[in-house]
């Protein structure tokens, strides 16, 4: 057998994949710089704008604070209801409890709109005390994954000060980097080989679909991965099923439990498919392309006068609200489902397809990645936010693997563009722009140091290049030539722009895994056929 034949056969769970103890101490070390690094950033981003989810969550910490727990997902004082799966509600409850010594005012459910200057202090706060967690998770996936120390550095780099999270979390104001730091936690302790680690990763995935339920678009890679790596191996596997089930019901039910007598209620909160099929902001996907097509064909259509009128496609407008289109059939939210449903099962029939002795922990991290990029290009109304679900997971295998990190950089530099829109501000674009240069470079000198050598093609080079050309027509250059008209106009533009590199990103990423499930098939073969001739060669030599 050939020393590659034999590599590959190699369980990538191994040891000898880890990082040494020697540098792992030194590699946690600059880690946590890193992070402290950037959480001064993000103290200092505490005075900046902050969008109306400031103002949900402040709601929320008065609903838990301030109202019987029967009344939580009822309350519909604030159009801020409470819309986030109970373990989340908890969370909220928690902070409340501390909030109450800082500004009692902000637990008031009648205070709408409040932000004092402790309020906004303490909210902040919560946000970069939560990024702790990310750092946890950060840290466990790297020491499973990473095996050497400046892979290790490169993606702590990557995900610690990944612009995505500083802009919706610390400006816009969310808790994406708690939810991640779990999800990335969850994906370490699955993917190694001790039982006892597999069920605290699968525990830590239930609790993550309690905190968000947005994550059940990457549960299907979870659950074949967790059969494939853990009940198909060596023996008992009802046994081991049972351990899964158990786990995840009992988390379940503790979660829902106090709310069963609501639990309709509960649900019509968390699945509000009345919401139209996209954001007030279309996010970057393949609706996105759909909706500009159909507006498109509408003018085009008013202009020759194919149509005698034409009706106004309610979505051009940047609101909430159900949607119609003016020549295109509407989509339903069956018609999503279907297509993520369709665009997820490849990847998880290559998953189960693959036999056991050649399943990476690598495979699992990429059906993650494509689970979610599925679920963020055809789901129904996706927030721009979730392409981090996605960015994140790939900005470790993008320190690991050339292909990896192509993809990388052209999905996180349109990813990123996308979400700049959200900072409206006009007092921001300096800063969207600067931060967006300083990542995009920090990319450059990572893969360059990990490869030594250009990672895009010319023409994936151009699209990136445009990127930052889009963010500034969005924020100055339509102004100048419009004023106040088309409003909406720049924003479709860059959402219609980066969705195109979304999808690049997304069938390029399925034809490299694709194509790398089939190479090691094919050498699988090819290693048999070896053994096969060697046994033969042998024979005849004992027979001489």
């Amino acid at each position: 057998m050939t020393k590659h034949s034999s590599k590959l056969l190699t369980n990538t769970s191994s040891k000898s994949d880890q990082l040494e103890p020697h540098n792992e101490l030194l590699s946690n070390q600059t880690l946590y710089i890193i992070f402290a690094l950037v959480s001064t950033v993000k103290f200092l981003l505490i005075p900046t704008y902050h969008s109306t989810d400031f103002e949900v969550h402040r709601n929320w910490l008065a609903i838990t604070y301030s109202l019987p727990i029967k009344e939580w997902y009822v309350n519909a004082k604030s159009e801020w209801t409470l819309d986030y799966p109970p373990f989340f509600a908890w969370l909220e409850f928690l902070f409340s409890q501390i909030a109450k010594f800082v500004d009692p005012e902000m637990l008031k459910i009648d205070n709408l709109n409040y932000n004092s200057p402790e309020t906004i202090f303490f909210q902040r706060t919560t946000v970069i005390i939560a990024d702790l967690m990310f750092l946890y998770g950060v840290r466990e996936i790297g020491k499973v994954f990473c095996n050497s120390q400046n892979n290790y550095m490169a993606f702590g780099c990557l995900s610690l000060c990944n612009i995505g999270l500083l802009m919706v979390d610390h400006i816009h104001f969310q808790y994406n980097g708690l939810l991640l730091g779990i999800l990335l936690l969850s994906i370490a302790k699955v993917c190694k080989n001790e039982s006892i680690s597999i069920l605290q990763g699968a525990a830590w995935f239930a609790i993550l679909l309690n905190l968000k339920h947005i994550y059940l678009y990457v549960a299907p890679a979870f659950i074949v991965w967790l059969l494939k790596w853990y009940c198909f191996r060596v023996n008992k596997f009802f046994t081991k099923l049972t351990q899964l089930g158990v786990i995840v019901l009992t988390i379940t039910f503790v979660s829902f439990g106090p709310f069963l007598s609501q639990l309709p209620q509960v649900l019509s909160r968390l699945f509000p498919f009345k919401r139209g099929l996209v954001h007030a902001y279309w996010a970057a996907n393949a609706w996105a392309l759909y909706i500009g097509a159909d507006k498109i064909l509408s003018v085009i259509s008013k202009r020759f006068g194919w149509i005698a009128t034409t009706k106004t496609a309610s979505m051009t407008g940047g609101l909430v609200q159900e949607d119609t289109l003016a020549i295109l059939p509407t989509p339903t939210p069956f018609v999503t489902f279907v297509a993520t449903l369709l665009s997820i099962l490849p990847v998880i029939y290559l998953i189960l397809k693959k036999k056991q002795k050649h399943l990476h922990r690598e495979d699992f991290v990429r059906c993650i990645i494509l689970c979610a990029l599925s679920s963020f290009i055809f789901g129904w109304h996706v927030h721009e936010k979730a392409i981090l679900t996605a960015i994140i997971p790939l900005s470790l295998l993008a320190t690991l693997n050339k292909n990896d990190g192509r993809i990388f950089m052209i999905l996180s530099s349109a990813g990123h563009t996308a979400i700049q829109p959200l900072l409206f501000p006009y007092d921001l674009t300096l800063l969207k722009i600067l931060m967006h240069f300083i990542y995009s470079l920090a990319e450059i000198l990572c893969f360059q140091e990990l490869f030594n050598l250009s990672l895009l093609k010319i023409h994936e080079w151009i699209y990136v290049i445009i990127l930052p050309f889009i963010t500034i027509y969005e924020t100055v250059i339509h102004k100048i030539i419009f004023g106040q008209q088309l409003p909406f106009l720049p924003l479709a533009l860059t959402s219609i722009y980066c969705a195109i590199g979304v999808i690049y990103s997304w069938v390029l990423y399925y034809y490299v895994f694709y194509t790398n499930c089939t190479v090691t098939d094919v050498e699988s073969s090819n290693v048999k056929t070896s053994q096969k001739v060697q046994t033969k060669i042998d024979k005849v030599k004992k027979r001489n």
